[in-house]
C-alpha cells in the first residue's frame, strides 16, 4: 500500500481579521498527501492554534504516525486520535478523496453539488474592525443580495448594537436574517442584557455568548433567553458519546454550530448532529479558517447533509498563498466548478 506524506503551509490574511481573541494575522496548516496511480490525494489537518484542542506538542509525531498507517481500520485509527480532532479531519478527507481517484473521480463525497446542479446557501461573515469597517463589509454582502449576514460582537457592545439597531431599522426580519457569533465575549451578566437587547432587534442566534465550560451558567441562559443560543465553543474538546449527550441534555441549547476540523472531523461532526436531533436542536455547519482544499472537503461533506438552513462555509479568498480553489461563490450560494 502507498505511503501518506504531510507537509506544513502557511496561509496570510489579506487584511487582519478581528475577532474577541484578538487580530488574526497568519496560520499554519498541515496537508496530508496520498498517490493514487499518478496522481494525488489530499486533505487538510487545520490546527487551530488557541482554539484547537490538538495536543499540540505530539502533533507532528502523531501525523507521521497517521502517515504511515493511513490504511489501518478506521475504528484503531479513530482510538489512536483522539486527542487530535484536526487530524481526523484531515484522515477522513485523503481517504474519501483517495477512493474516489481509484474511481477516477477527483472529489471526496459525489452529489448533485458535486455535479454542478445545486449550491449551497451560506451566511455571509462581518469581521470585526472599526464601525466603518464593518458597515463597508454588510453593505457588499448586501449587494451581493445575502439576505443572512452573521457578524463577530464582543469588543465594544455599545457601537455593536448602534449597527446592529442601524442595520434592523433599514432591513427588516423578513428581509435579513442577522445571526451575531460573541465567541465567548460576555460574561454571565452581561449576556442577560445582551440577550434582551438582541431579542428587540429580532436577531436570529446568538453564537457562544459566554466562556465554554459553565455548563450550570450557559444552561440557565438558555432556558430563559429571548433570543436563540447556539453553542460553538461548547463542543471543543466533548470526545465521547456519553458526554455530548450529557452536555446538550442539560444546557439544551437551541442550535449547535458544527466545526468538524475542531470536533473530530466528519465522524465526530455527524455524532453530535444524531444526538442534536434526538433533543429537537437545530444545527448548522461552518468553516474554521481552513485552506481551499479543506473548504473544498468540507462543503462538498455539508451538502450531503440535506441542511436547508444557511451554513458557514468560507471561501477561501480571506488568504494569500491559498490553493486553487474548487469552489465559487453566485450570490449567497457556493457552487463547485
Amino acid at each position: 500500500m502507498p505511503k501518506a506524506q504531510f507537509f506544513s503551509h502557511k496561509l496570510v490574511f489579506k487584511n487582519p481579521s478581528g475577532t474577541s481573541r484578538g487580530i488574526l494575522t497568519e496560520k499554519e496548516t498541515y496537508i496530508i498527501s496520498l498517490d493514487v496511480e499518478g496522481k494525488t490525494a489530499f486533505g487538510e489537518c487545520n490546527f487551530f492554534k488557541g482554539l484547537s484542542c490538538d495536543n499540540e506538542n505530539d502533533y507532528q509525531k502523531t501525523l507521521h504516525w497517521l502517515c504511515q498507517n493511513i490504511f489501518l481500520p478506521k475504528e484503531d485509527i479513530l482510538n489512536e486520535l483522539q486527542a487530535f480532532p484536526s487530524l481526523i479531519f484531515g484522515y477522513e478527507q485523503v481517504l474519501a478523496n483517495y477512493y474516489n481517484l481509484q474511481k477516477n473521480n477527483d472529489i471526496y463525497f459525489q452529489s448533485e453539488f458535486t455535479d454542478k446542479q445545486k449550491g449551497i446557501k451560506t451566511n455571509g461573515l462581518i469581521w470585526m474592525g472599526t464601525i466603518d469597517f464593518m458597515q463597508q463589509q454588510i453593505d457588499e454582502k448586501l449587494a451581493q443580495n445575502y439576505d443572512c449576514i452573521k457578524l463577530k460582537i464582543g469588543v465594544n457592545w455599545e457601537e455593536e448594537y448602534q449597527l446592529l439597531q442601524k442595520l434592523r431599522n433599514t432591513y427588516p426580519n423578513d428581509r435579513l436574517e442577522i445571526r451575531v457569533d460573541a465567541n465567548g465575549g460576555f460574561t454571565f451578566e452581561q449576556a442577560k442584557l445582551v440577550l434582551g437587547q438582541l431579542a428587540n432587534l429580532h436577531i436570529h442566534s446568538i453564537e457562544q455568548p459566554i466562556q465554554q465550560g459553565n455548563w450550570e451558567q450557559i444552561a440557565l441562559l438558555c432556558e430563559q433567553t429571548p433570543t436563540p443560543i447556539a453553542l460553538d465553543e461548547e463542543l471543543i474538546g466533548i470526545i465521547d458519546n456519553i458526554t455530548k449527550t450529557q452536555l446538550l441534555y442539560h444546557i439544551k441549547p437551541q442550535y449547535i454550530i458544527l466545526k468538524p476540523t475542531l470536533i473530530g472531523g466528519f465522524s465526530g461532526s455527524e455524532e453530535w448532529i444524531s444526538i442534536a436531533e434526538n433533543n429537537n436542536i437545530k444545527w448548522w455547519i461552518t468553516s474554521a479558517l481552513e485552506s481551499n482544499i479543506g473548504l473544498n472537503a468540507l462543503a462538498q461533506w455539508t451538502f450531503t447533509l440535506g441542511n436547508s438552513l444557511p451554513q458557514g462555509l468560507g471561501t477561501g479568498n480571506l488568504f494569500t498563498g491559498n490553493f486553487p480553489s474548487k469552489t465559487y461563490m453566485k450570490g449567497d450560494e457556493l457552487w463547485y466548478s
